[in-house]
């Protein structure tokens, strides 16, 4: 025991102590109640808002930018084959030619990368590889045939190292028609791994299996008329909704399909309430582009039903002339759903329930509701747009979004092979970049 008149240490430590004032015990709870929040703050995730939510897509940053990404964009004259993929067996298919059309996003997503801030003129730089083809416009102008077409993409891979590096991992072909990569009729064997940009997310109403892959792939919209697209120019404006002459309509070909079949009866039935005309897009009678979309303005509802494919372009264009567009299209896939909430600019309706009780279930919805819809379509719109990837809200910026989340920092396949000190060998244990071509394929 500590002799008389003598404290202990602790004693000694605790008696010169300050005293616990109100005043530090309010210091205690605020340290602990700015602890609590701030812990709260930073373990919220970092997700992307939901559409409802966001700030219009035209000052909307895009979360996750990685500026780091970098594209190689191989050149025609780069690759045996290439060229005859871009411009036909006697290279005489202008890529203006390729331009027009429903299929044009063929060329814009090549021309837009060949002057992207994300590309790079160095391969061992690049994280993606773009393979610029207009084999849809090529096919339509009889300058390839399907079995050249074949032939000549299985030539185009075995001369590309760098695809047989990663088996095509990541390597980007644009397919811009209902037929999706079903153009390439071996791409099941030799591009089941590569990154396809299509509308078309299904195909199994005549292949029998669909070459979109949700994981892999990415949805683009469909190329909409330049006439429409430019906010300070447009061909045809919308108008107001009260002068609007039908409930809906549908402007579309029936080519034998169900869905098309049973709307062309159901406007026979309903004139007043849903337009459907007898289309000719040849001939002297045929509709031009302006009388095409003074039709489609003319309707708060725009029917945009399955034909040859799942997807359709009406679906587009109708957010340029301001109507809400009804799905009736099962399997059909939209594109950047991670950032757009599609119920709120648009109604999907089963295909079988195609009938009287649609045209009463749109005539039950308020006009006010129609107004919100297309407001906030007004907002998403740029998104369908083909544009610099430098502007926030366009095709291109989702696009390249998409891309970056598909970054790899590796390469690898069942054929590629390493060591200790890091090189990359095939089977047979040459390296890398002493690969000659043509590199077997699958």
């Amino acid at each position: 025991m500590p002799a008389a008149g003598t404290s202990s240490p602790a004693r000694r430590a605790t008696m010169h102590q300050p005293p616990c004032t109100r005043a530090h015990q309010a210091a205690a709870l605020l340290l602990v109640a700015a602890t609590f929040f701030l812990t709260r703050l930073l373990d919220r995730p970092l997700s992307p808002p939901p559409c409802a939510a966001a700030a219009p897509y035209n000052t909307w940053p895009w979360p996750h930018r990685h500026r780091d990404l970098r594209i190689y964009v191989y050149a025609e004259d780069e690759v045996d084959g290439l060229r005859a993929l871009l411009r036909g067996r006697n290279g005489d298919v202008a890529a203006a030619t390729c331009l027009k059309g429903q299929w044009g996003t063929q060329v814009k997503i090549h021309q837009l990368l060949l002057s992207s801030r994300f590309r790079t003129l160095h391969k061992d730089e690049a994280d993606l590889f773009f393979v610029p083809t207009y084999v849809k416009c090529v096919r339509m102008a009889g300058a390839l045939n399907d079995k050249e077409i074949n032939q000549t993409y299985v030539k185009v891979l075995s001369q590309m190292p760098y695809f047989r590096r990663s088996g095509g991992r990541d390597h980007i072909f644009v397919f811009p028609s209902g037929a999706g990569a079903h153009l390439f009729r071996s791409w099941a064997t030799f591009m089941n791994r590569s990154i396809i940009l299509t509308p078309e997310g299904d195909r199994t109403d005549k292949r029998g299996i669909s070459a979109f892959n949700t994981w892999k792939d990415i949805i683009i919209p469909g190329n909409v008329d330049d006439s429409m697209v430019k906010p300070d120019r447009l061909a045809v404006k919308p108008i107001p909704l009260t002068k609007r002459k039908y409930l809906a309509n549908f402007l579309g070909r029936a080519q034998g399909k169900i869905g098309r079949l049973q709307l062309v009866k159901l406007a026979k039935q309903y004139p007043d309430k849903l337009e459907s005309p007898e289309l000719k897009f040849s001939g002297p009678d045929k509709l031009g582009r302006i009388d095409y979309f003074k039709h489609l303005r003319n309707a708060k509802f725009c029917l945009a039903p399955r034909g040859e494919s799942s997807w359709t372009l009406r679906f587009y264009e109708s957010f340029f002339v301001e109507c809400v567009p009804v799905i009736l299209s099962d399997e059909v896939e939209l594109p950047f759903q991670n950032v757009i909430d599609y119920t709120e600019v648009s109604i999907k309706w089963p295909a079988s329930k195609i009938g009287p009780q649609l045209l009463e279930y749109l005539e039950s919805i308020p006009d006010e509701r129609v107004e919100e819809m297309i407001g906030r379509g007004r907002e998403i719109r740029c998104l369908w747009v083909y544009a610099p990837d430098t502007k926030p809200c366009s095709a291109m910026s989702a696009i390249m979004w998409e891309l970056e989340r598909k970054m790899r920092r590796f390469h690898q396949s069942a054929e590629t092979f390493w060591l200790h000190n890091r090189s990359i060998m095939n089977r047979d244990l040459v390296e890398f970049h002493q690969w000659r071509t043509p590199v077997p394929l699958p």
